[in-house]
């Protein structure tokens, strides 16, 4: 039998509702007004970013391999690693123990803390030569890299000593000659597999990281996701940065991460070639690589962060 509740029991939950408003106002408030852009050092070429649990967000830099952090409430930043000649950083993921892995492009990755910018951990994956290792996922417990010049993925252990893992790539996968093929990478919702972008000519493949195995992901609503850079997932939508067309196209995906269905492209006055993205809160944070512009030792680079 339904009963009406009682006043005191109406007259309670609203005073709940209220408390709970006066407490949760504020913190939105405060959030809101957290800078929507902030710039990064002069010459820094950046091209990566990862975001943690906590206001941070981490960006490296493709000229020496060194990593600026900034605080996302204020907007300002500190370089947290330095870098070296030779060195390179573009794409990073930070894990829930702080450690950020980041891919090194030329062969290398390295694993810093991400409190004090110290390298923990480098790990060779690949030849220096004929390699181009773009950018990272934390899945399961391991570590995956991307290899934009061969038809391949690493892994390495995440927070522990290890080896390498190389696995190639099959099925739908075809290698391209002289353009970039793989370059972002998350894991699927259901935590089986990974989706990487092939960004020449633009596809999605969900792969098996136990054989390798690429199954060519069906596309509704466009045909492809040409210069497709950066991915990032919230559930089952997935966010694709598509750098040179200054766009990041949002994807509903099936249960299995088999078909990606078009449901919105996200634009901005302010992208410049954005490269990545990472999600705090209700926004997504994207870094502008400027690709288009020549890079000189003052050239001013940024990162912006649009509604979700």
């Amino acid at each position: 039998m339904i009963q009406n509740p009682s006043r005191r029991a109406v007259l309670g939950g609203a005073a709940a509702l209220a408390a709970l408003a006066v407490t949760a106002t504020p913190a939105a408030a405060r959030a809101a007004a957290w800078p929507t852009g902030f710039p990064l050092p002069n010459g820094w070429l950046p091209e990566g970013i990862a975001i943690g649990s906590k206001p941070y967000a981490y960006f490296g830099s493709r000229g020496n391999g060194g990593i600026y952090r900034v605080d996302l409430r204020t907007g300002e930043g500190t370089v947290l690693y330095a870098g070296a000649p030779g060195q390179i950083a573009v794409g990073l993921k930070i894990d829930r123990d702080g450690l950020l892995y980041v891919a090194g492009n030329t062969g290398v990755a390295r694993v810093h803390d991400a409190r004090t910018g110290d390298v923990v951990r480098t790990f060779q994956l690949s030849e220096a030569t004929g390699h181009f290792v773009n950018d990272v996922t934390l899945l399961g417990d391991r570590a995956w890299f991307t290899d934009s010049r061969a038809a391949q993925l690493y892994s390495v252990p995440r927070g522990r000593d290890g080896a390498v893992r190389t696995l190639p790539l099959t099925g739908d996968w075809v290698q391209l000659p002289d353009v970039n093929n793989a370059n972002g990478v998350v894991g699927t919702p259901d935590g089986r597999a990974l989706i990487v972008v092939k960004s020449t000519p633009g596809e999605l493949h969900r792969v098996d990281p136990r054989t390798g195995h690429a199954t060519k992901i069906t596309l509704v609503g466009q045909d492809t996701v040409v210069n497709g850079d950066g991915l990032w997932r919230i559930g089952r939508t997935l966010y694709v940065v598509q750098n040179r067309l200054n766009l990041v196209s949002v994807w509903d995906l099936d249960a299995r991460a088999t078909t990606a269905t078009l449901r919105t492209t996200i634009t901005d006055p302010r992208f410049d070639v954005p490269t990545t993205a990472a999600r705090f809160g209700d926004r997504l944070y994207l870094v502008n690589a400027r690709f288009t512009t020549p890079p000189t030792p003052e050239t001013t680079y940024d990162a912006v962060a649009v509604s979700l």
